[in-house]
């Protein structure tokens, strides 16, 4: 078969998460792997309500064929939230609906990158990505992550290349939880302002966090082409994969919706009815202030584990807010190569190695609090710890 395949799915790597569900199945184990979201914080009833309620109301509508760049309805309730929480001036020609932030990242790549075109992202960043952007055989350029975001030095140097793209995750960042500061975003504008590429806000956590305010957007006001990405997979339910993208610049969303209609015409329309109805019959901030709790107090749950049961040579993230946290391990140990024993150990986590595209740190792990209760999470995190004292 490997003659039929194109140099495109070939250079695609597999997803380590996902072969992980694939293979761990029993329910003794205790995962830290998965990016989950915590089912108790799914809205079920209201969504039943609203469910019955759009059928009753838009009948055929909900079921029909619809346009490309989504719901008007719901592109305005978005637009308008992104107007007051943020204070910008989106309209609904600045928004195009979505099937989750994936699509929105494939489409971005299908209509801007050729092979060998530069795309900067960090050091380590979302895996996904890294699958979505490795389709179009890029020559990526990462730039590392530091406590406070990029390395600057290293921004200055990446974009003396001709780039693409750059992509990036500046709240509660997938894997490590951390977050770049007012003072680390104003340095990163003032390196790339004047470039001429897409820059790439993905921004799934932000509305997670358990305290302080969302520091302003980089690219929406000082990029030509600036975008941001949004979702209800962290919110509402990420079963609907209902994302967003946004951006000014209308000529570059007119591309996108071009790729998407020849991609899957639209997103699931009745996903969107039902997101919108739920949205405008409920209050969506008194529901994320349950979730920030919950998550506050897993992430809590973790780290006061960790700090009992880890060993002392092991150092790890303190995220103010998502659903990750990055476990850096003495040097000498590879967590890859302790990934099955700790499946023995009925235990798991996702190794560093899929997040890095050079300069691989093999002795590093993400885990995920927020699918599991506090009592779970510290015999997780036992466990675990049991395992590193007997190969540190």
């Amino acid at each position: 078969m490997e003659n039929l395949l194109s140099e495109r799915i070939k250079s695609t790597p597999s997803s380590f998460i996902r072969n992980i569900f694939k293979t761990v199945s029993d329910p003794e184990i205790i995962s830290f792997a998965g990016g989950l979201p915590n089912p108790i914080s799914f809205p079920s009833e209201e969504l039943k309500i609203s469910s019955q309620r759009i059928i009753d109301k838009y009948k055929g509508k909900v079921f029909q064929y619809s346009t490309t760049p989504g719901l008007i309805e719901l592109r305005q309730v978005i637009a308008e939230r992104y107007n007051k929480k943020f204070n910008l001036n989106l309209e609904i020609e600045n928004i195009i609906i979505t099937t989750g932030s994936q699509q929105a990242l494939d489409l971005i790549s299908k209509v801007t990158l050729n092979k060998d075109d530069g795309v900067i992202v960090e050091k380590p960043t979302f895996l996904g990505a890294l699958q979505v952007f490795s389709q179009y055989q890029p020559k990526f350029r990462s730039v590392t992550l530091k406590d406070d975001g990029l390395d600057i030095q290293e921004l200055k140097m990446a974009v003396l290349e001709k780039n693409k793209m750059m992509y990036t995750i500046p709240d509660f960042q997938n894997p490590t939880g951390l977050s770049y500061s007012k003072e680390n975003k104003k340095a990163i504008v003032d390196v790339i302002k004047d470039k001429e590429f897409v820059l790439i806000e993905d921004d799934p956590y932000g509305e997670l966090r358990f305290e302080d305010e969302h520091e302003p957007y980089m690219g929406l006001s000082c990029m030509k082409y600036g975008v941001v990405l949004g979702s209800f997979s962290k919110t509402i339910t990420p079963g609907m994969r209902l994302g967003y993208i946004i951006s000014y610049n209308k000529e570059l969303l007119n591309k996108i919706s071009l790729a998407k209609e020849a991609s899957d015409l639209h997103t699931n329309i009745f996903s969107q009815y039902l997101i919108y109805d739920y949205l405008i019959n409920n209050d969506l901030d008194e529901h994320i202030a349950k979730i920030r709790k919950l998550y506050k107090a897993q992430a809590d749950a973790m780290i006061c584990a960790m700090e009992k049961y880890f060993p002392k040579e092991v150092t790890f993230t303190r995220p103010k807010g998502g659903m990750f946290l990055w476990v850096t391990l003495p040097k000498h140990v590879n967590a890859l190569s302790i990934f099955e024993k700790a499946v023995q150990n009925k235990v798991t986590f996702v190794p560093g190695d899929p997040f890095f595209v050079d300069d691989i740190q093999r002795n590093t792990l993400r885990l995920n609090y927020t699918n599991a209760d506090s009592n779970t999470i510290e015999e997780g995190i036992k466990r675990l710890g049991k395992l590193l004292y007997e190969v540190i």
